[in-house]
């Protein structure tokens, strides 16, 4: 885990030294295992962001800013109660824990003071934010944890707080020479794993660089060395403890793949290494896509299943359309048995089964009729006639519902490419109200304000504003309300994507702008990973919404392809 016992010092030196004797000017909570406190020191504003993710729990200054739930979780409520205009007067790390503690002085209802904390604990799925009292009662966490949930360490209003249970590791801030060595001697294992079992926050890649820092590669075992790597080791442990630290971003095939409180050498010509002055911001670079993609697809995941369900119904219903089709291609059989029964109602027997006749539509060839033994002759004629018409009418339906069910599927399937592309929780929520209206989704929107549609993407090419929807009732506005008639249109071929608009003011924009606006539509389309994609671009005016037409679904003519590699 990145965020180990180092960075976490790292982070708690930075903030100490950033808001100690900072008011909190605002507490907000943006997710649902996430706070965000604004402090204000030395006359400016910053963001503290404290999440308690079970994938990505951390603590950081951040610059971005979260959209905020209307109305404000019971725990920033009770945060703002007890918190909100206090003065920061400490930050600390208890014990080289993946810990901090912020000591907030602030004054209670009868106008007393006292100091209460609100610590962090970044433990993986065991991540917590917990306010405590002067008197180290628990006020509120951000997870409640009860039996239920765990029989070791539970985190109630009005217990006392406990720190969470001690796995028998050194402190690294409190060893002495000495205790190091005894540490390391005479154990067989590997040196990194050795110094990760035996301390207290240190993780896998410091303590491998512990390791490459002395014997310049991290695969050793234990041997006669172990003394002066043992003096080594107290030395890396003693720097850390004077705040001695070189903040870091380590890039894999240009992605950042880590970050750490120490400088990293271990990767040698296999990484990339990126100088921080402080971790904070290293953090946050990491994080920003990491936890943005990761809420997203939380965000999204109930409507794509939805929409994933109700495409599979689709497919389902198209299937069973295809088959009742494929029985009808034989209804001229039927009218054949009709005309050939009628025409030999003198031949046929009561209660036959069958009769055997010359098909005057074939040559005269014999042919077998099977027949109902409880029906008379003529009624059996009737019979072949009656399936006759059935299988012609339903050919019919069937046709008129496969277009149907055509159109929803193509209709659904833009709403999938929708989800994949939605950036903000706005996003999700436009989605999610077109499929309201659409009588897809239900949802009890009982006093709740129908939202604006939100603004497309713009982009400016050549001197030309080219707009770009995100969804399907921002393609119909796009298309449809805000653009004129003498704009133009482009979309991708044949493939679910958003609508593009160049705003022409009456001059044709060159071919060369136009490739540029298609590559950009391109790219907000399902086929933005292709290397080559046909987008078809014409006049507004022969751009035309057929009545009924599900949102976003719109047809054209008169109009040219261009070939081009999507770039956003």
């Amino acid at each position: 885990m990145a965020f180990d016992g180092i960075a976490t010092a790292c982070i708690t030196y930075e903030l100490k030294s950033q808001f100690t004797g900072g008011r909190i000017e605002k507490v907000l909570q943006p997710e649902f295992d996430e706070i965000n406190l604004i402090i204000r020191n030395s006359g400016q504003n910053q963001r503290v962001v404290m999440s308690a993710s079970s994938s990505t729990p951390r603590v950081h200054i951040s610059g971005v800013q979260k959209e905020n739930p209307e109305k404000a979780p019971m725990f920033c409520m009770l945060l703002r109660k007890h918190i909100l205009g206090g003065k920061v007067v400490d930050v600390v790390q208890p014990d080289f824990e993946r810990i901090i503690e912020f000591h907030i002085e602030s004054k209670d209802e009868l106008g007393d003071v006292s100091v209460k904390k609100l610590i962090i604990e970044i433990m993986g799925r065991h991540s917590n934010i917990i306010l405590v009292s002067s008197k180290n009662k628990v006020l509120g966490s951000i997870k409640h944890i009860d039996f239920s949930v765990s029989k070791v360490r539970q985190l109630l209003s009005g217990m006392d707080y406990e720190y969470p249970p001690s796995q028998g590791k050194l402190n690294p801030m409190e060893v002495t020479k000495d205790n190091v060595l005894k540490v390391l001697i005479d154990k067989e294992c590997l040196l990194d794993k050795l110094i990760v079992n035996s301390f207290t926050g240190i993780g896998p890649l410091s303590a491998r660089e512990a390791v490459y820092n002395y014997f310049g590669t991290t695969d050793v075992y234990l041997d006669e060395e172990i003394e002066n790597f043992s003096q080594s080791l107290f030395e890396f442990f003693q720097k850390i403890k004077r705040n001695i630290f070189s903040p870091c971003l380590i890039y894999k095939n240009d992605k950042i793949s880590d970050f750490s409180g120490i400088l990293i050498n271990q990767y040698e010509t296999g990484a990339v290494v990126e100088k921080h002055q402080y971790l904070n911001f290293a953090i946050e670079s990491y994080y920003s896509k990491k936890d943005q993609k990761e809420r997203m697809a939380q965000k999204t995941a109930r409507l794509s299943k939805f929409v994933d369900n109700n495409i599979a119904r689709c497919r389902k219903k198209l299937v069973i359309q295809h088959d009742k089709i494929q029985e009808c291609k034989d209804k001229e059989k039927y009218k054949v048995y009709g005309d050939l029964l009628t025409a030999n109602l003198h031949r046929i027997e009561e209660k036959a089964t069958f009769v055997t006749v010359e098909d005057f539509y074939n040559n005269m060839k014999p042919l077998t009729i099977e027949l109902k033994p409880e029906l008379s002759p003529a009624k059996n004629a009737q019979r072949y006639y009656n399936l006759y018409q059935k299988c012609k009418n339903a050919e019919v339906m069937t046709k008129k519902q496969i277009e149907i069910a055509n159109d929803e599927l193509y209709y659904l399937e833009s709403v999938a490419e929708e989800l994949v592309r939605a950036e903000t929780e706005t996003d999700i929520n436009e989605i999610k109200d077109e499929l309201i209206s659409g009588g897809y989704y239900k949802e009890n929107t009982r006093g709740r304000k129908k939202p604006n549609v939100s603004k497309p993407m713009e982009f400016e090419i050549d001197g030309y504003v080219l707009l770009v929807g995100k969804n399907n009732i921002q393609n119909d506005m796009l298309t449809l309300k805000m653009a004129r008639s003498n704009d133009l249109w482009l979309h991708t071929k044949n493939t679910h994507g958003s609508h593009g608009i160049i705003k022409t003011n009456g001059e044709m924009p060159s071919d060369d702008t136009i490739v540029k606006g298609a590559k950009i539509v391109a790219y907000y389309s399902k086929a933005r990973n292709s290397a080559n994609v046909p987008v078809d671009y014409t006049m507004v005016k022969n751009v035309k919404k057929p009545k009924g037409a599900k949102p976003g679904m719109v047809i054209y003519d008169n109009y040219n392809t261009v070939n081009v590699k999507p770039e956003k």
